[in-house]
């Protein structure tokens, strides 16, 4: 059952209109906001501020020319259970959407299980919303229990802190002046079942760290007709040269769409056809993208009504296939566009210092994505947490794979009915909306035990989301190995384990590849860097970076060994940057400071990718439920048994 929470206040923040192309953003009155002192800053820390809150559109895939940023100072307060909406008042505090609220960059720095939000705005005249012209209110994502209300009128409610909403207030409007826009937001984090990931309320100087409440990604408003797009879902088929399109459109029946597709300015396919169903744009002799070649094709999207068109989108996609197949040792491995590629990943979970789960600029997102091919990474796996969407547009253009992790409930416990409900609700929302992204190649359910109630449900969650999803692998449970796992339920693509400091060593199961899921872990204080005074790592915490660098070296070829003899297709080292108090990143949690030898990682990292091809020795596989043979870490899963 959904909680109607309250919240307290106003500030007059007067939207001027959108320049075309791009962002418009109102009188904030930056005066009145000050943002707060991280224990460490990034590089890009003093970048921010009022008047360029993360600028940028925040939905690559489906872009309007006409938008308003609703990013900036906002009006806060804390609230009580059960508070009424603070229409017409002002708050005694000042935000800075979308950082937040724990996050020194919001200006609040503390959190709160309760909260309002309050601005005004203003419709820019020249949008003549209206009648047939409607105006949408869009919110990247609110952590958790969101109501949202336009002067006075409860517009949404929406439950779920990792996945977008979207709402029409044009009923709500006012006809001219300044409209007041509140939010109320329930958090509880980890105090009951809701899926967290890695946020607590209280953080351990282990693994776990801040809670992210309230906004935390970009808010934004734009004039569409009543006949409008609301989603694209692309799924590329390289098998026949196509591109299965399903335009999604509000608004009535009757509607159809254009599609037209284009390799710089040339168009190289076009489909036409009634909207809300699947199409199929032809794209001849493909461009295949690849993290050696992400290339991508643009698209333009026009919905008509009648001969009227009503709405024009603009997006993109990249033309790729994930699979699996046998190699030459007989062992089955992951493929991409019908190759066998090894999947040689970090461990990233998005945290900064100064503002939580909320990259401080864009170019600081890029950043973290950007280094992971300097280090000769070819994928992420985004753990227990999902990005804003512009998160992975850096993917598909600098040609990372992504592994998304669906985000845990707590540890510790099982999850009663309802709970498990909504985490499954939660989780079909977010592979639906993440459909598109070229990146993405592997869905992970579960990780390790977290949150998991039952073996069965875990190897029907997995059979789900291969049948929401079948053009990606589904991982139902990366660690089944780990840390009260209910055992591996013989579902999904990959068999996923984990081994500090590793790697681990599974072997391929029937038709499912393996994989080293997480490993390494090798930490290292570097003083001036450090979120606390002292830091924590898997193992003894070693004296320099050159030891460091020696270590890690020696780990991954031990990866190669391993993956060669057992039939590895991935392997997944913690982790890319220092969160908090884990002191086991390649970088320092503040982005400043490389730990490793770079030159060296990135010699080893891509020895392995060229190395790891399905000619490796083959090694005989023992079935489920039995030890392993010696030196193949095979390990007796059944629920009770020992670990």
């Amino acid at each position: 059952m959904r909680r109607t929470v309250a919240l307290s206040a106003l500030l007059s923040l007067v939207a001027a209109a959108a320049t075309a192309p791009g962002v418009a953003y109102a009188d904030t009155a930056p005066a009145q906001w000050r943002p707060g002192t991280p224990p460490i800053s990034t590089p890009w820390t003093a970048e921010v501020g009022p008047d360029n809150a993360l600028p940028e559109y925040p939905r690559p895939q489906l872009v309007r020319d006409r938008w308003q940023s609703l990013n900036g100072v906002w009006q806060f307060a804390g609230a009580a259970e059960g508070e009424a909406p603070p229409f017409g008042a002002e708050l005694s505090e000042r935000v800075l959407v979308p950082y937040p609220i724990e996050s020194a960059l919001s200006g609040i720095q503390r959190r709160e299980d309760r909260m309002w939000y309050k601005r005004t705005f203003r419709v820019p005249t020249r949008w003549q919303v209206g009648g047939d012209q409607r105006l949408r209110l869009n919110f990247g994502a609110v952590d958790y229990d969101a109501t949202v209300w336009v002067n006075g009128v409860r517009v949404a409610t929406h439950r779920g802190g990792y996945d977008a909403f979207s709402v029409d207030v044009t009923d709500a409007l006012r006809p001219t002046g300044q409209q007041e826009l509140v939010v109320g937001v329930t958090d509880l984090t980890d105090q009951t079942w809701q899926p967290v990931g890695k946020q607590r309320n209280v953080p351990d100087r282990g693994i776990f760290y801040t809670s992210a409440s309230g906004i935390w990604q970009s808010v934004w408003m734009e004039p569409v007709a009543a006949g409008h797009i609301e989603r694209l879902q692309l799924t590329p088929d390289i098998g026949d040269g196509s591109l299965r399109l399903d335009a999604r459109a509000a608004g009535g029946s009757g509607l159809t769409v254009e599609a037209i597709a284009y390799n710089g300015n040339r168009v190289v396919g076009r489909v036409s056809g009634p909207a809300g169903t699947e199409l199929r744009l032809p794209v001849r002799n493909p461009k295949l993208w690849s993290p050696d070649s992400p290339f991508l094709y643009d698209l333009t999207v026009k919905l008509f009504d009648g001969s009227r068109r009503v709405d024009l989108v603009t997006s993109y996609f990249g033309m790729r296939e994930v699979g699996t197949k046998r190699g030459a040792d007989g062992k089955p491995y992951m493929t991409l566009n019908g190759d066998i590629l090894f999947n040689m990943s970090t461990l990233d979970q998005g945290f900064w210092p100064d503002g939580i789960y909320t990259a401080p600029t864009d170019e600081a997102l890029r950043f973290d994505v950007a280094e992971h091919k300097r280090l000769g990474f070819n994928t992420i796996r985004k753990h227990i947490k999902v990005e804003p969407d512009r998160w992975y547009y850096w993917a598909d253009k600098l040609g990372l794979m992504v592994w998304q992790d669906m985000p845990s409930m707590r540890t510790g416990g099982t999850p009663p009915e309802d709970a498990r409900q909504e985490f499954e609700r939660q989780l079909h929302e977010i592979v639906e909306e993440h459909r598109s992204w070229t990146s993405i190649t592997v869905w992970v359910p579960f990780n390790e035990g977290w949150g998991e109630w039952d073996r069965a449900a875990t190897g029907r969650i997995a059979d789900e989301v291969g049948a929401q999803d079948p053009s990606r692998l589904v991982n139902a449970h990366s660690g089944v190995n780990c840390c009260n796992s209910h055992g591996d339920s013989g579902r999904g693509d990959i068999i996923d384990y984990h081994d500090y400091h590793g790697p681990a060593s599974p072997v391929p199961s029937g038709d499912r590849v393996a994989a080293d899921g997480e490993h390494g872990g090798f930490g290292m204080e570097v003083d001036g860097h450090m979120w606390f005074g002292e830091g924590h790592g898997y193992g003894a915490l070693l004296p320099d970076s050159a030891t460091l660098t020696a270590r890690y070296v020696e780990n991954q070829r031990n990866l190669l060994a391993i993956a060669n003899r057992c039939g590895l297709s991935a392997g997944v080292y913690t982790q890319i940057t220092d969160v908090e108090h884990e002191v086991n990143g390649f970088y320092t949690y503040d982005r400043r400071v490389a730990k490793m030898d770079f030159n060296r990682v990135r010699d080893v990292n891509l020895a392995i990718v060229r190395s790891v091809d399905g000619t490796g020795a083959n090694v005989p596989q023992p079935p489920p439920g039995t030890p392993g043979l010696t030196g193949v870490g095979y390990w007796p899963l059944d629920e009770g048994a020992a670990r």
